[in-house]
C-alpha cells in the first residue's frame, strides 16, 4: 500500500502539472487501466489515452486549480483534496478522491461536485 506521503505528493504533483499545462505528467500518475469519473455520475473515462484527452481538453480550456485546504491522506489506499477549478467565466468547487494501487499509481479518480458547486 502506498504511504500517505506518497499519495499526498502525487496529488500535489497533479495540481502542479495541471497548472503547468502538462497533461502527460498527469497521465503518468495513473495506472494504465485507471478510471476517471468527473463528476461522479458521468460516464467513466478509462485508460491512458482517454484520460490524456480529458486533461488536454481541460487545460486547453484555460482551467487552473487552487487548493482550498491541505491534501488529506487516509489509513488506506485513498487520498483527497478540496480545490477550486478556475475556468474563464466560472469556478467549480470540487473534492477529488483518488484511489492508489500497490505501485503508488492512481487507479481511480472520483470528482465530487454538482450544480450547486458552480459559480458564474
Amino acid at each position: 500500500m502506498p504511504t500517505q506521503d506518497h499519495m499526498k505528493q502525487a496529488l500535489q504533483t497533479y495540481v502542479d502539472a495541471f497548472n503547468a499545462g502538462d497533461a502527460q505528467a498527469i497521465v503518468a500518475l495513473y495506472a494504465a487501466d485507471a478510471v476517471v469519473e468527473d463528476p461522479v455520475g458521468n460516464p467513466p473515462i478509462t485508460g491512458h489515452a482517454a484520460i490524456g484527452e480529458f486533461y488536454t481538453n481541460a487545460i486547453a480550456g484555460g482551467a487552473k486549480l487552487s487548493l482550498d485546504a491541505p491534501i488529506r491522506g487516509s489509513h488506506g489506499d485513498r487520498a483527497a483534496m478540496a480545490f477550486t477549478v478556475d475556468i474563464p467565466g466560472m469556478k467549480i468547487r470540487a473534492i477529488d478522491v483518488m484511489t492508489f494501487d500497490s505501485d503508488g499509481k492512481i487507479t481511480r479518480m472520483d470528482a465530487h461536485w454538482g450544480p450547486d458547486d458552480i459559480e458564474t
